[in-house]
């Protein structure tokens, strides 16, 4: 089942460079899209969509928190930002999925 989120984080877009090449160039396993856009109040939004949530789990658990933890250092906040579950209808474009 297709699973998509939004989720704000109080960072930059240096950080956030450090954190992609951190992750590396292979493909995140699941991952159809992730868009990441700033907010008018500071920070960034993430706006993610999987193939399914154990995807976008296995992802953070092997690859998204250790490139996290490489750049922040031991300065990484202990609570994740909260994640915003989102009810996808349709998405269109290079990837097309359908209702979850």
């Amino acid at each position: 089942m297709v699973y998509a989120y939004e989720q704000d984080v109080p960072i930059d877009a240096g950080l956030y460079a450090q954190i992609i090449d951190n992750l590396g160039s292979e493909p995140l396993a699941g991952l159809l899209v992730h868009l990441c856009v700033t907010r008018p109040e500071g920070g960034l939004r993430y706006i993610d969509v999987w193939d399914s949530e154990q995807q976008c789990a296995d992802a953070f658990e092997h690859r998204i928190h250790p490139a996290v933890d490489a750049a922040f250092g031991s300065a990484r906040p202990d609570v994740e930002p909260e994640i915003r579950v989102l009810k996808l209808v349709h998405a269109s474009g290079a990837i097309a999925v359908g209702p979850s």
